[in-house]
């Protein structure tokens, strides 16, 4: 398999694919458009992203399903690798794996996803997440991996506005 790398990218020019990066997972990615998800903090040393309470993520009354919180982890995981990324690299990413441990009920009105990428190879990357209710109590905690390898088509085009992005 051959991969297509930019080459070497200026600083100018890595800050703004980050920067698309952040508009593309809040805005150009439907699901997390659809599911309420807003990044609160985007900077190379960690992500911040915001889940909503909405009865349609839910598993129980005022309590979020686990799966949307997995996606969350997932989400702000991946965020967290591509926000420090060197994107000489690429910017293909794809999750490898995705572990996850509920600590306690992700009960709304929202919970706030922290992620950190812990440790960054040449094409392997790790980010561990945790999930925060609105009282600062941990509710769930994961660890994700990611490959970024090739170009991701159109990065740097207009981001779509939450319908019908990738």
């Amino acid at each position: 398999m051959t991969v297509t790398r930019p080459g070497p990218l200026s600083e100018a020019e890595q800050q703004e694919r980050r920067e698309w990066f952040r508009e593309h997972w809040q805005r150009g990615v439907a699901f997390n458009s659809d599911c309420g998800m807003r990044v609160l903090r985007w900077e190379p040393e960690g992500i911040e992203m915001s889940l909503p309470y909405a009865e349609r993520l839910s598993a129980h009354d005022g309590v979020f399903h686990g799966g949307v919180v997995s996606a969350l982890i997932d989400t702000a995981g991946g965020g967290a690798v591509i926000a420090g990324h060197d994107f000489g690299k690429g910017s293909r990413l794809s999750t490898i794996s995705l572990t996850v441990q509920f600590l306690a009920p992700a009960a709304g009105p929202e919970v706030v996803a922290h992620a950190t990428c812990v440790r960054r190879g040449g094409r392997v990357h790790f980010a561990e997440v945790e999930v925060r209710r609105t009282d600062g109590s941990v509710c769930a905690r994961g660890q994700v991996v990611v490959s970024v390898s090739g170009e991701r088509p159109r990065v740097g085009e207009p981001v779509p506005g939450g319908n019908g992005g990738e």
